[in-house]
């Protein structure tokens, strides 16, 4: 059977930096003598995420990797070191973070309708060494249950929310994020929202916070908020010049002003686009044969920026025949979803768990193999969402 051919010219993401968010950085450029370096619109950028978030602070970071890299070692500091249950299908900065900063990660299958950690299988890997659980809320679905929140509750188990490819999903009701202990956002450019490169860290915990905004900044003490930490780091440390005070063997991962004006004026539309982008996602799955692609995903509250597009069954064939007719068609895509499928078979990996610790994780090894990504933005057009969906559904 021939491949069936149209060009719908459908890159990962387009236009995800505006005329508006370019208008806004010029404006400020002419302003005067600008700052270019973290100042007042990293501050207001950061107080705004949080209202919009719903979290009492916020840390703007220059990239989403760097949120992982910060969150961790605010962690080691607080909880020491020890296990993390950590996902299968991820981004590579959130096993590489745990590795870092000296964790024994623990890994976990998916739920292939969340594409999330199965929670069953995390709250039966929790033991008296577990330090956190670091869930990543896979493409936009929701990955909580409310029985693991009460179980680590009951436990004092920090939760860290990888939010990067999901912010303004929600879980009864309320934004991904709001949960855990501390979340972490991407602003990179095929992201819901950019910055161009950018990451946000968000918590309740004003331990937490403190420390992040510190090791943001090479550890600095004068970086904190809390004049009483200041102060007492300033009265423990006498012979030490305050402006100069390193309370932790920290990072230079600082944002810049330019940075975030575009985060800001991309904040003012991104719930009229995650709106766009949700009603996109349900003309796609039900235009989609459910006897060919998985279309049974956990949906509720969901907000995705690309389209998951999951074989059935196991079909090298029919595989190849869905990559062929992608190119074909101009359309960008990534196979594996989310970081390239299966983390457990990338050679970082298998230095450290053995060559074949893989097996062991059969629903994430089906992402791996039979399992794609592609964009979703607002300006997609739905004709052809709906023309891509009657193409793919003639394949066999």
């Amino acid at each position: 059977m021939a491949i069936p051919t149209r060009n719908l010219d459908w890159p990962l993401m387009k236009n995800n930096i505006a005329r508006g968010d370019l208008d806004a950085v010029i404006e400020y450029l002419r302003a005067g003598e600008p700052q270019l370096t973290q100042a007042h619109e990293v501050e207001s950028f950061e107080r705004e995420w949080s209202e919009w978030l719903g979290a009492k602070h916020s840390v703007f970071v220059n990239s989403g990797s760097s949120a992982n890299l910060l969150t961790l070692s605010a962690l080691r500091e607080a909880y020491g070191t020890g296990e993390i249950i950590v996902p299968t299908l991820t981004w590579v900065s959130d096993i590489a973070a745990t590795l870092q900063c000296g964790y024994t990660p623990v890994f976990v299958d998916i739920d292939p309708r969340t594409l999330g950690m199965d929670n069953a299988e995390v709250l039966r890997k929790l033991t008296g060494r577990t330090k956190a659980v670091f869930l990543t809320h896979v493409l936009g679905y929701n990955a909580l249950t409310r029985e693991l929140l009460e179980a680590l509750r009951a436990r004092g188990i920090p939760l860290i929310e990888d939010v990067c490819e999901s912010y303004g999903a929600t879980f009864e009701g309320r934004k991904l994020g709001t949960f855990g202990t501390v979340a972490n956002f991407s602003f990179y450019y095929a992201h819901h929202m950019s910055t161009i490169e950018g990451g946000m860290i968000s918590t309740n915990d004003p331990g937490l916070h403190e420390a992040a905004r510190m090791l943001r900044s090479h550890g600095m003490v004068r970086e904190a908020r809390s004049e009483e930490v200041r102060r007492d780091y300033r009265d423990r440390h006498p012979d030490l010049n305050p402006d100069f005070i390193f309370a932790y063997p920290g990072y230079n991962m600082r944002s810049t002003e330019i940075n975030a004006v575009i985060g800001r004026s991309q904040l003012t539309r991104l719930d009229r686009n995650n709106r766009i982008r949700s009603e996109n996602l349900a003309l796609f799955l039900e235009r989609l044969d459910p006897e060919t692609y998985r279309t049974d995903f956990h949906v509720e509250g969901s907000c995705n920026y690309a389209f998951t597009l999951v074989l059935q069954r196991p079909d090298s064939r029919l595989c190849e025949r869905v990559m062929d007719t992608l190119r074909a068609c101009g359309v960008e895509f990534r196979r594996g979803t989310a970081g390239g499928g299966n983390q457990l078979r990338q050679p970082y990996l298998k230095r450290i768990v053995g060559e074949q610790e893989y097996r062991n994780y059969p629903h994430v090894d089906h992402v791996h193999f039979y399992g794609f990504y592609i964009g979703n933005y607002p300006e997609l057009e739905r004709s052809k969402i709906a023309d891509l969906c009657a193409i793919l559904n003639e394949l066999r």
